[in-house]
């Protein structure tokens, strides 16, 4: 199957039940820690990237220098049709590096399992369609993409954050929310403005709902992955095995 690069940007921030799906899909992580110093690949040579989410703007080289190799392979993996993911800060960083638009502290925050629309473009979408109108979502951010990239489907909204979910060409979707997060990661939160026992509670309960529906989404990414790593396999046969 295919080889996956996951790019970690903090220390609790990793793929979690993702992973567990895409592995369970066959599919091989290669969890870069950069936030440790790990270094990330010159170029992508994975059959598909994912990029998590941090307490970072997609531009704070300063805080985060890990952040300009991230971006080089976000734009590889767009200019190349790579199937690429990117959470909450990975999603900014799509959205930033196609061209679009991305404000630091906007809003008002958004923490917990909330509800998020599904829009009708999403109908026609490889990984969105078919879902129910409104979909629990776990949220924890106060950074927000403010500006779609030229092009881009719109594909979900909430009312604090219109820009929830968005795809980018054929292969390349970004999302604000974590599918990653089990409820109990909520306990490690700061509280900011928030009650951590109240935002768990709730992520709790939604949780029956959003978790079929999220593996859903995740295994529909998993099964282009594997078509990419196909169609690499058979147009260069050399490959090494442990990339197929």
């Amino acid at each position: 199957m295919g080889k996956v690069l996951v790019v970690q940007n903090s220390r609790s921030g990793g793929p979690s039940r993702v992973g567990d799906w895409l592995a369970d899909a066959g599919h091989e992580l290669d969890v870069v820690l950069a936030h440790e110093g790990a270094p990330l690949p010159d170029r992508l040579e994975h059959d598909a990237m994912i990029m998590l989410g941090g307490g970072y703007l997609p531009g704070d080289d300063d805080r985060a220098p890990w952040l300009a190799a991230a971006r080089r392979l976000v734009g590889q993996a767009l200019a190349e049709g790579v199937p690429l993911l990117g959470i909450c800060l990975g999603g900014q960083m799509i959205a930033e590096v196609a061209g679009g638009e991305v404000t630091g502290d906007t809003g008002a925050p958004e923490n917990g399992s909330l509800p998020v629309t599904i829009r009708p473009e999403a109908a026609a979408d490889p990984l969105f369609h078919g879902l129910p109108p409104v979909v629990p979502a776990v949220e924890h951010h106060k950074d927000a993409v403010t500006g779609l990239p030229p092009g881009a489907v719109w594909l979900a909204e909430t009312a604090a954050c219109p820009y929830q979910a968005f795809r980018v060409g054929e292969r390349a979707w970004g999302v604000q929310f974590h599918p990653e997060v089990l409820p109990a990661r909520i306990r490690e939160w700061e509280a900011d403005g928030f009650d951590p026992a109240e935002v768990h509670a709730r992520a709790v309960a939604d949780e029956p709902v959003s978790t079929p529906i999220w593996r859903m989404v995740t295994l529909r990414f998993a099964a282009l992955v594997a078509e990419h790593a196909a169609a690499r396999e058979a147009a260069n046969p050399r490959r090494s095995p442990s990339r197929a």
